[in-house]
């Protein structure tokens, strides 16, 4: 199904280079038609409405407009040949299932239904990521294992808080043993930040919101034990960990000789043993970010990724080319890490 590596010698004094073709995007979205239009037609967020041509998506007093990319499978594909991305991880970005109350299920059968037939169509070009209705964990396990089973979907995304609940909730705990127990990793992805309040100024949410949420929620993960109960979890954190990586110094001296939150916190080795064990992505506009994310985990917990249609594939692209690594941490990077992660 993937294109091999180029076996080309290369040229005296250069390094061969990830061929561009083969490499696999572990991030990437699509707003599903159908449930725009179930959100056109509701008069509570999450909604959506038209302004002239314009479509717009309503989370809570948040705006975002829709742009013709994010819905355009065939410019996602021009995108990802000129990046060199062969393959793609495809799921619908927020609002997720969780948001839509008793419509719940149906919302995520739509979006699930929507990004497989997508892979069906280009069987060599995507394969799909799930959203589950986790405020009806009966519910979200049928559609896991019809997503998984019936639908040939390779993951999960979980987003970073569910109505305001972090994913690290006991109630939430069978997602993780279903994960685990079907290999199926769980891609944390930020929803509509918990600290939307506080970012909404000078349009911060996207830049900071959305990071803060990711960085909260994967830190609740690790302390609560989850990545013990679970040891085979398959985790991702996109966007180079958030900000965890950047904090995760002081969460250790905070948790493990400060010792606060020792009452609740019953994980058996510092939290940066954790972080170091968990997949990361590389969309960030900065290389600097991505160099440390590479130093933190290493190249064997390194994913490629984009985050298109929202950042262009050329830039991340760039920025790990940018940071001169071997030919065998690049190629991980780019392909042979998600080829094992999601077992393509």
């Amino acid at each position: 199904m993937l294109a091999a590596f180029s076996a080309t010698t290369p040229k005296s004094g250069q390094k061969p280079s990830a061929r561009k073709g083969s490499r696999i995007d572990c991030q990437s979205h699509l707003f599903a038609p159908e449930l725009l239009s179930l959100m056109e037609k509701r008069q509570e967020s999450p909604r959506a409405y038209r302004q002239g041509d314009d479509l717009y998506v309503v989370v809570g007093d948040w705006v975002r407009r829709v742009l013709p990319k994010h819905l355009d499978v065939a410019a996602k594909i021009v995108d990802m040949d000129l990046s060199g991305i062969q393959m793609t991880a495809l799921s619908i970005n927020d609002p997720g299932p969780e948001l839509f109350g008793k419509e719940g299920a149906a919302v995520a059968r739509i979006a699930n239904d929507f990004v497989a037939e997508v892979a069906r169509q280009h069987p060599s070009r995507f394969f799909g990521l799930m959203v589950l209705p986790l405020q009806d964990m009966e519910a979200a396990l049928l559609e896991l294992d019809r997503c998984a089973n019936r639908l040939g979907m390779k993951g999960i995304l979980l987003y970073s808080n569910l109505a305001g609940k972090f994913p690290d909730l006991p109630e939430f705990r069978p997602l993780f043993e279903r994960a685990e127990a079907l290999g199926l990793p769980v891609l944390l992805h930020p929803a509509f930040p918990t600290t939307y309040e506080a970012t909404k100024g000078y349009n911060m949410a996207a830049g900071l919101g959305l990071m803060f949420d990711t960085t909260i929620a994967l830190n609740r993960i690790i302390l609560a034990g989850i990545l013990d109960q679970y040891p085979q979890l398959k985790l991702v954190c996109p966007h180079v960990g958030g900000a965890l990586p950047y904090l995760i110094g002081r969460v250790d001296h905070q948790t493990m000789i400060l010792k606060r939150g020792a009452d609740q916190i019953k994980i058996k080795k510092p939290p940066s043993e954790y972080l170091r064990h968990i997949y990361l992505d590389t969309v960030s506009p900065l290389a600097m970010a991505v160099r440390y994310g590479y130093d933190f985990v290493g190249p064997d917990r390194l994913l490629f990724a984009s985050d298109h249609p929202w950042v262009n594939p050329a830039l991340i692209a760039g920025n790990v080319e940018s940071l001169n690594l071997t030919a065998e941490a690049e190629e991980k990077i780019f392909s042979a890490n998600a080829k094992r992660l999601f077992r393509l």
